[in-house]
Order: structure tokens, then C-alpha cells, then sequence
């Protein structure tokens, strides 16, 4: 595998090619963007993935699209090793990726792929092997569903400092009278503004925000119920009724997915 910065091969004439780092606990990456369309896969380790709209978890064995242009920052928890596969925007239109974030499946055979890919040299050969498996890579993660691991972030500054503050402790038992009160605002002009920015009530935002919490926190071997207490859920089972809900799998059953 090379270990190498993608910056200094984002001008090869190639409309995929891949690397692989790895990372220790803790590790961040600061805001940067790329020519290319990102394919970010987590083999190990869970990332959080933040932009100026919004911030995305990418458990174990799952991806996140990061369309060009779009400045990012990725925080690593856990030891982590990420495959990553760089995609030409033409060729990423192309196959049909989307021009936003969103956190994917992946696939056995796109893990085998991505796994393969960063083995092969910056530049390989066309019209060969090499270049059936880069295409192939493409088409698998175009194919892979979308899925709700991320919180949308407000553009108005009051409710985008509340939302990170949010991010970093979220809770259940965060009180709309309370969080209105705090920026400024009545209830009725917050959740109407909280709305307006997110797409959503404050109410499903601080769900997605324990979810996304609650998923990093299982990816790094916390118990349910030690995630249900700090989060504020009534039981461990409420807990897992509601991550169910929300992702179709138990907690157990959903990290230990691959």
C-alpha cells in the first residue's frame, strides 16, 4: 500500500486512482478540498467529516462522497485506516455520484476493490486490467445506498455555534425552552429560524445528533448502556428501539456489519 498525499497526483491522467493512510486516535485533518471527488472508506476507526453544511459519521466499513471542491475536515477516533478513491468530476458525473456529501454502504466487493486499488501505481497502464478495476470501482460506489448518518448545519450564526456546541455534547434532555433562551431568541422565532436552516425541527436535529454520537461512541466499544445513559434515553432498550428505527439494524448488529 502507498501511503501518499493526493495533492501531488490529482493532475494525473487517470479518472480514479486510490490511496491508503493510516492514522492514530485523535488524529484531524484540517479543512483542505480536492480537485477530485472523494471516496473516504473507514476500514477501521470512526470519522466525523464536517463542512460548512453539515457534519457526517462514517462508522467502520462504511464510506463517505465528498464531491470536488468541497472543503472538509475529518477527525479520526480509533486507530484508523482508510482506502480512499480520487474520481475526476467528469467521470463522477458521469457514473451519476451526487454533487453532495452523503455516507454509503460498502459493499464486499468494494471493499476488496478500494483494497486492491491503492496497490496499483498513481499512473497505471490504460486498456488493461488495471484500468477494468479503476472502472469498476467507480460503477461499485455509484451502485452503494445512501445513508442518514449526518446532522445539517444552520448558516445564521447564532443557531451554527449552539448546533457545534450540540455536536460536542449532544443529549436528549437538551431543552428547546433552554437552547431558545440561550441564543436569544423566543421559542416561536427559534423554531421557525431552526427549521428554515436545517430542514428539520430541533427536535429530530438533537436525534440525529445523539445517533451520530451514539455511533462513534459504538465504533469504539462503548456499551449500550453506558451510550443510553449519557445520552439521555430513558433505558437501553429505548435506545435500541430507536437506533432500529432510524438504521434498520441493532446497535450490536449494525457495527459488527461488514
Amino acid at each position: 500500500m502507498r501511503n501518499v498525499q493526493i495533492n501531488d497526483y490529482e493532475d494525473v491522467s487517470r479518472n480514479v486512482m486510490a490511496t491508503g493512510n493510516d492514522y492514530p486516535d485523535g488524529f484531524m485533518l484540517a479543512k483542505h478540498r480536492h480537485l477530485r471527488g472523494q471516496c473516504l472508506y473507514a476500514i477501521t476507526g470512526v470519522l466525523t467529516v464536517t463542512t460548512d453544511t453539515g457534519s457526517w459519521v462514517v462508522p467502520p466499513h462504511r464510506a463517505l462522497w465528498v464531491p470536488s471542491g468541497v472543503e472538509h475536515e475529518v477527525h479520526m477516533d480509533g486507530v484508523t485506516k482508510t482506502r480512499n478513491a480520487y474520481i475526476l468530476p467528469a467521470a463522477a458525473r458521469a457514473a451519476g455520484l451526487p454533487d453532495y456529501c452523503t455516507v454509503i454502504a460498502v459493499s464486499p466487493l468494494l471493499h476488496e476493490l478500494l483494497s486492491t486499488a491503492v496497490d496499483l501505481p498513481a499512473e497505471y497502464p490504460l486498456g488493461g486490467h488495471n484500468e477494468h478495476l479503476m472502472q469498476l470501482v467507480i460503477a461499485e460506489i455509484a451502485l452503494m445506498p445512501h445513508l442518514p448518518l449526518n446532522a445539517p448545519l444552520p448558516q445564521d450564526i447564532r443557531l451554527l455555534k449552539l448546533c457545534h456546541e450540540l455536536l460536542q455534547q449532544p443529549s436528549l434532555e437538551a431543552n428547546l425552552d433552554l437552547v431558545a433562551k440561550q441564543v436569544g431568541m423566543s421559542r416561536r422565532n427559534f423554531t421557525r429560524l431552526f427549521r428554515k436552516e436545517t430542514g428539520m425541527s430541533f427536535g429530530q436535529w438533537r436525534q440525529q445528533a445523539c445517533l451520530l454520537s451514539a455511533l462513534t461512541r459504538l465504533g469504539l466499544g462503548e456499551s449500550v448502556t453506558q451510550i443510553a445513559t449519557e445520552l439521555g434515553y430513558s433505558s437501553p432498550s429505548a435506545f435500541t428501539m430507536s437506533f432500529r428505527r432510524a438504521l434498520g439494524a441493532s446497535p450490536s448488529q449494525y457495527i459488527d456489519h461488514k
